[in-house]
């Protein structure tokens, strides 16, 4: 793929304010793409981790205008449709429709000890499933309107092919199941958007090197689980991938290389799920 192949495009992605998001934004970016961000830049109360923040997103903005892109950041939440169509709104008002869009955002609120294990399942299916679903009907309209295709690229793990890793927690069930629901979403968008010319993909990482993997909750549920924690490795002898390995992925699934490629769940799982 050239660079020049997605000059003056615009992307849509959630999930913007650092990790996977970040990554994709700046090297969309450098490629031309005018970047509408969007996070939610606060805490979800079942999550055991330290989310994104205003200064995440500040960076966000800084590393993408570093490599000559053009960015708005929008705080909301993609539980809130209405959240992400204003900020669809506001995309069009200032770049124009989006002709990619990265359903990126995510929580994986696994922990040794749940407070309220029901509360954590019925959180992590609304930011990682319903989040999805929002994304896609809030962006899609847009997209079909300017008619010029595009796609959209959502974000599932190496846990949305396969159930390794399940303890019966509300973390770890509503996470592989969230993430094995929006494959049943993207092959129904898929379908519904594929006269528009729309391809829609999904993209499974083993764990990532980011902040939503690399806190000290998930190894405390790692080592409240070790019997789980044994069947969680790579085939190649590497513990976790890079978030740019997840962005090459992307770049080829949304550029000219993926132009007839829709309706397909790509591993970027080092092996992970041929155990």
């Amino acid at each position: 793929m050239t660079e020049e192949s997605l000059a003056g495009k615009v992307a849509f992605i959630t999930g913007a304010a650092r990790g996977q998001g970040r990554c994709h934004a700046v090297e969309l970016a450098r490629r031309g793409v005018r970047i509408l961000a969007f996070d939610i830049c606060a805490q979800i109360d079942t999550v055991p981790y330290a989310m994104a923040t205003p200064s995440d997103m500040q960076q966000t903005i800084a590393d993408v205008e570093a490599v000559g892109g053009e960015i708005i950041a929008v705080t909301g939440d993609v539980r809130a449709i209405e959240d992400i169509a204003a900020a669809v709104q506001r995309c069009r008002e200032t770049f124009g429709s989006p002709d990619i869009v990265l359903a990126n955002a995510g929580i994986s609120p696994q922990r040794a000890e749940e407070p309220d294990a029901q509360q954590v399942f019925l959180d992590t299916i609304a930011v990682n499933l319903t989040g999805v679903w929002n994304t896609v009907h809030a962006t899609a309209p847009a997209m079909i309107e300017r008619g010029a295709g595009g796609a959209i690229v959502i974000t599932s793990s190496a846990q949305g092919l396969i159930g390794r890793g399940g303890d019966g927690s509300g973390g770890a069930t509503g996470y592989t199941a969230s993430k094995h629901g929006v494959v049943g979403l993207m092959r129904s968008f898929s379908m519904w958007l594929a006269p528009h010319n729309i391809r829609v993909n999904t993209v499974h990482p083993t764990g990532v090197h980011t902040p939503m993997v690399e806190h000290a909750e998930m190894a405390g549920w790692m080592a409240a689980n070790p019997e789980v924690a044994a069947t969680m490795g790579n085939v190649m002898p590497v513990d976790m991938v890079d978030p740019i390995d997840v962005t090459r992925a992307v770049l080829y699934l949304v550029g000219e290389s993926g132009r007839y490629i829709t309706g397909v769940t790509l591993p970027i799982d080092a092996g992970f799920t041929s155990k």
